[in-house]
């Protein structure tokens, strides 16, 4: 792929950057941002690691310059600020949303048939924002959340079993944060069911934990998570770039799958060069699909506060 943009050079945009870079993805990777100087400089620490790393993809950092991110075939939006004391869920939204809708049209104008991968928070909220603001099918607009969340669970488990991460093959579904679907049935060890290995008692604590990660991590450093954010968004970008047809759970707009029309939720899909190929309807079973249709209900109420705000 000739360009792959990174909007937001906090630090999980700075490093998505860098671990898109070091798996030669691109010819080049634009790092924007809005505050002078800082994409342009951690741009340049990222490209000074080239020859120690042994890759070739081109490091540019830019401030608010979106004709540098001209012909970008794949965009990742990172773009928003954190929660802070005294704020409200609708504050952090409206303020989001603002500049996730102003990102995403200046991006699209000049990368039009980009796909646009979004990491922002709240993130299901998010990626309806910059669906709309796009303006284009909604198969080339997603969220990352999915990906981030089965990590962590995968994590936790790793740790549980003292096995290594490579052989756990996991699914979570819902919502990003406390109202995510964990499915425990669809968790496996090298193809051997997670109840033969963990008890539920011990399960249970491990998706409790997964639910509230990104807080564990605010709670531990004051500030929210960037290794394990940054390195799921390169994870879909390079599904794309590479056409893997790999399944990840991503934040996807739902028209009829799982009975739920008009909502950004997170569940299985496909993800190829043409972004989400397929969304992958699994057979639920009553209380799976119950959990699911929870947190759908959670996702909607917060979609609607972006709707009355009138921004779209």
């Amino acid at each position: 792929m000739k360009k792959i943009t990174v909007i937001g050079a906090g630090n999980v945009g700075a490093t998505c950057a860098n671990v898109i870079a070091h798996k030669d993805l691109a010819r080049e990777v634009v790092l924007l941002d809005i505050k002078e100087g800082v994409a342009e400089g951690k741009a340049l620490d990222i490209w000074q690691t080239s020859s120690i790393n042994n890759y070739n993809t081109r490091v540019t950092g830019v401030t608010n310059d979106y004709l540098k991110t001209k012909g970008s075939g794949v965009i990742v939006i990172t773009s928003g600020i954190p929660r802070k004391p005294g704020m409200s869920r609708d504050d952090l939204i409206k303020t989001n949303a603002s500049i996730v809708k102003e990102v995403t049209e200046k991006a699209v104008k000049y990368s039009p048939d980009a796909i646009i991968i979004v990491v922002s928070n709240p993130l299901d909220v998010m990626t309806y924002a910059a669906y709309q603001a796009a303006n284009k099918s909604s198969n080339k607009v997603f969220g990352m959340a999915g990906t981030l969340d089965t990590g962590r669970y995968k994590a936790f488990l790793a740790n549980a079993l003292d096995v290594s991460p490579k052989d756990i093959h996991a699914l979570l579904m819902g919502g990003h944060g406390d109202t995510m679907v964990p499915l425990p049935r669809y968790t496996s060890v090298n193809g051997i069911p997670i109840a033969e290995l963990l008890g539920k008692g011990e399960l249970d604590k491990i998706v409790e934990r997964t639910k509230f990660g990104g807080g564990e991590l605010v709670n531990l450093m004051g500030t929210s998570a960037w290794y394990a954010p940054g390195a799921a968004a390169a994870q879909l970008v390079e599904a794309i770039v590479d056409d893997q047809k790999r399944i990840f759970p991503v934040c996807a707009c739902l028209k009829g799958e799982y009975g739920l029309k008009n909502i950004y939720l997170g569940v299985p899909v496909k993800v190829g060069s043409e972004g989400i190929e397929e969304i992958i309807e699994l057979n639920l079973n009553k209380d799976e699909m119950k959990m699911l249709q929870e947190s759908a209900a959670s996702v909607k109420k917060v979609m609607k506060v972006l709707d009355d705000m009138k921004l779209f």
